[in-house]
């Protein structure tokens, strides 16, 4: 029988909710490669790779502009810097927006509903 790691011993993880503004929509690939060109212009190779990083493909919605970053509770000022600092993607200016830090990808999913609604 598999044993599952105790919850103490896990990485812990936030997820940052965020919103894109741009005139068009911007491919995820696009968006991916300016968020870690600015992660590691800002703290670097050795801070990028304590942050546990990972931007999600699946949950990144190019016609509405939002997704998902999961990140160490410890760097989660670190990556709102960074995502402050990318001004242009490609052609076209842009402006990111954090919108929420959420403990689960399911309480930012909701918390993305709700704010759609008003």
């Amino acid at each position: 029988m598999k044993m599952k790691n105790p919850s103490s011993a896990r990485r812990k993880k936030r997820y940052l909710v965020f919103r894109i503004h741009s005139e068009g929509s911007v491919d995820f690939h696009s968006m991916r490669n300016a968020v870690w060109n600015s992660l590691l212009n800002w703290i670097g190779e050795s801070g990028t790779g304590k942050a546990n990083i990972t931007v999600y493909r699946n949950l990144y919605k190019p016609s509405k502009g939002t997704g998902f970053i999961q990140c160490s509770p410890k760097h989660i000022d670190d990556l709102k810097v960074s995502l402050s600092l990318i001004h242009q993607i490609g052609d076209q200016r842009v402006a990111f927006q954090t919108l929420r830090v959420a403990g689960t990808i399911k309480s930012g999913k909701s918390f993305l509903s709700s704010t759609g609604k008003r």
